[in-house]
């Protein structure tokens, strides 16, 4: 085909042409992964049979280059990419047969990925695939394995062998599904034996396989055989009635979207607190179009207890996802909670007697079993995983299902994989081993935290401190602009993670910037509601935002600025608290507070008694809060003394009136970098340490106080302020 509708072509002869042989072969993958119509993100593997001198004796030798274990052909490098001897995986063959004649044959399956490695070539050190028998077995110099909705819902539907036939007129064959392996790829290169014609290969309930002797005419059929396989199901979709039919028609109607968004923001804390029994879950909301379509339907619950049929998809989104028949134009918020807790208490039985009845006497113990997909008639579907990209990935895989059950109901009928061997995909070994390989998660893993004034100074600093620790940051200021910055900062820094991106709010990653203004409770309360819909809900917050209003000339300082003062340092503060505290409850997850006082708060100055008398209420509001929200929220508080150097509240002005305030030398054309470094060493000398505050000092100590480290502290304030002996307590 030379036009395509429902994949993307994007070859070039000329960047083609340019690259080396393994070089087209990372091109090639990465065109394909582009394309989430092709594949989903870290799916699918392709290869090439290239001829390389050996590194041992110079003869040139055939090596099979293909995808490694783990990594997304999207953004794969060389890499990426195992190398292994061709000839030796095929001898392999031998080994396997020898020990599948003893009966052992599942044993041998697993054994197998281990032999993969004595057949590595120049020493590559990318792990190989379970995947490498299919592209090894398989005689094309040049193999693509996709996962493709359109093709996925021709391999789950009942008639899946007819239907290949149909469709792909004798090119494409059929094998049934088969675990991914050893067992698989002989299974493959049988039938290309017995009709040596066959272009690819349909996977039962898996994907297919495709392949030819020139990479560019393999690429080119690989969306040739996706674009008829779209093509089909769309036209028979279409005869059914489209949208208007599927999934057997509406049920249930849609909220208008700000009713969702305020429903959403009411469940989403509570339900994160509900599946994070054993370890915290990061949300994302998906309510477009194609899946409110279907969690409205009429057979979308029959089809969600069916669970998904693609190994790659349940491995994220579980069996099956929670279903809740919730009727949104009669129920209420309350009746939705009241389903929702009664479906997890079910949906937790029901995984356990799953696991109960498939286990074998060697699999691994059981994992969490709370739903990691949630769908609800009105408002869409919730995903949840241990940080922001896994929870997206999931949504994007059940939003695949989604794709593959809809194709499937309009050709014929959807079928899922059978339990018993979804649950030896989920509980392989060799998945259980991967699953312990992969790094210690980072000390604020699976933690979102709030930083309010992050858009500058003290609170930009902790920012960035504490998302090198794994944590979620919600960037918070009253410039949005400036909260907007930092989060910017922090996503250019870490990256937003893999996925299709959520809807609205939901679609961030690491980091999201906010606006609020602190002395307005019902813009504290519309922020947190926006981080509820952004990751499910929150883990601790740091108050950094502060302001100082000098006394003027005669130590007067007007009324208002008085006000001002305390309603930004005090008031702001506790009415932080006091609103979180409803969401803390909710959720019924431990979190923590901490607030930003001053060493100022035990010494007394002149000129800033405002600000002096504002932070000295802010110690006291710490140890308030501390009572008031116990057990659940500890409340701390940090109290710097002066940081000049990146702190918002020292303009060049300022800095200049401190100098002229305590007869430190200065030129009026000075360099502002000069003249806050001579104000901040006058400040270090009367310290005991001697040496300039920071913010990065600053910001270890919220992240002291926010982890676990201090996990029995509560009430307290740590000074940062150098040792400054005038607040020594007395």
């Amino acid at each position: 085909m030379s036009i395509y509708q429902y994949v993307n072509f994007g070859w070039d002869d000329a960047k083609a042409a340019s690259l080396d042989p393994v070089g087209r072969l990372v091109y090639r993958s990465n065109l394909l992964g582009s394309d989430q119509r092709i594949t989903n993100t870290g799916g699918g593997n392709t290869s090439s049979k290239l001829s390389a001198p050996d590194p041992l004796d110079g003869a040139p030798t055939e090596v099979l280059w293909v995808k490694g274990s783990g990594g997304d052909l999207r953004t794969s490098t060389r890499e990426n990419f195992s190398s292994l001897y061709q000839q030796k995986l095929i001898d392999l063959q031998q080994l396997y047969a020898a020990r599948t004649d003893r009966g052992l044959k599942s044993q041998a399956e697993d054994d197998m990925v281990g032999m993969y490695t004595h057949t590595t070539f120049n020493l590559n050190p990318r792990a190989s695939s379970i995947d490498t028998p299919l592209h090894s077995f398989i005689p094309g110099k040049h193999v693509d394995h996709m996962h493709p909705n359109a093709v996925i819902a021709i391999a789950a539907s009942a008639n899946c062998e007819k239907l290949t036939q149909e469709i792909f007129a004798g090119e494409m064959a059929y094998v049934p599904w088969m675990r991914p392996g050893f067992e698989l790829g002989l299974a493959m290169q049988a039938i290309v034996q017995k009709n040596p014609k066959v272009k690819s290969i349909m996977m039962g309930q898996h994907g297919f396989i495709s392949w030819d002797d020139n990479e560019k005419a393999c690429y080119t059929y690989t969306l040739d055989c996706i674009e008829r396989a779209s093509d089909y199901i769309e036209a028979k979709y279409a005869a059914k009635g489209g949208d208007a039919t599927a999934f057997g028609g509406a049920k249930y109607q849609t909220l208008e979207e700000a009713k969702r968004r305020a429903t959403f923001s009411a469940i989403l804390p509570w339900l994160r607190g509900q599946v994070s029994k054993e370890k915290r879950f990061i949300g994302t909301v998906q309510d477009d179009a194609k899946i409110l379509c279907f969690v409205n339907s009429k057979d979308a619950a029959r089809l969600a207890e069916l669970g998904t049929s693609c190994p790659d998809h349940f491995l994220r989104t579980k069996i099956k996802p929670l279903y809740v028949p919730w009727d949104p134009s009669v129920s209420s918020v309350a009746d939705l909670k009241k389903l929702l807790g009664d479906g997890i208490a079910q949906y937790r039985e029901d995984y356990r007697a799953y696991y109960e009845r498939c286990k074998h006497a060697n699999s691994p113990a059981m994992r969490d079993p709370n739903p990691t997909v949630v769908l609800i008639p009105g408002l869409g579907l919730i995903a949840w995983g241990k940080d922001k990209s896994e929870s997206r990935v999931t949504a994007e895989f059940y939003n695949c299902a989604v794709e593959v059950m809809r194709g499937a109901e309009a050709i014929d009928k959807y079928i899922a994989l059978p339990q018993q061997e979804a649950f030896d995909i989920e509980y392989w070994l060799l998945e259980e081993a991967k699953l312990k390989r992969m790094p210690a998660e980072k000390e604020l893993a699976r933690e979102v935290i709030v930083v309010i004034g992050a858009g500058s100074g003290i609170g930009k600093e902790t920012a960035h401190r504490l998302v090198k620790e794994g944590a979620h940051i919600v960037c918070v200021d009253l410039n949005a602009d400036a909260a907007t910055a930092t989060a910017k900062e922090i996503t250019d820094k870490y990256g937003v993670g893999i996925g299709v991106a959520g809807t609205g709010l939901s679609n961030c990653g690491p980091a999201v910037g906010l606006a609020a203004n602190i002395t307005d409770r019902a813009s504290i309360r519309k922020m947190l509601d926006e981080v509820a819909l952004a990751y499910g809900g929150f883990d601790s917050i740091c108050v950094t935002a502060g302001i100082f209003v000098p006394s003027d000339t005669t130590g007067h300082i007007p009324d208002d600025k008085w006000a001002v003062t305390f309603a930004i340092n005090v008031t702001g503060s506790y009415l932080v608290g006091d609103e979180a505290h409803k969401t803390w409850k909710e959720q019924g997850l431990k979190g923590s507070l901490v607030l930003t006082t001053s060493a100022n708060a035990a010494v007394a100055k002149k000129g800033s008694v405002a600000y002096d008398v504002s932070k000295a209420a802010g110690n006291h509001l710490v140890r308030e809060l501390a009572i008031e929200l116990s057990p659940l929220v500890r409340v701390n508080g940090v109290a710097p003394a002066t940081v000049v150097q990146g702190s918002a509240m020292f303009p060049r002005d300022r800095v200049i009136g401190s100098l002229a305030k305590y007869n430190i030398p200065y030129t009026d054309d000075e360099a502002t970098d000069s003249l806050v470094k001579k104000l901040a060493q006058f400040y270090a000398d009367r310290t005991l340490t001697k040496a300039p505050i920071t913010l990065a000092d600053q910001a270890e100590a919220y992240f002291l106080l926010v982890s676990q480290r201090l996990s029995k502290t509560t009430g307290q304030v740590i000074t940062v302020d150098g040792g400054l002996h005038e607040a020594f307590l007395r």
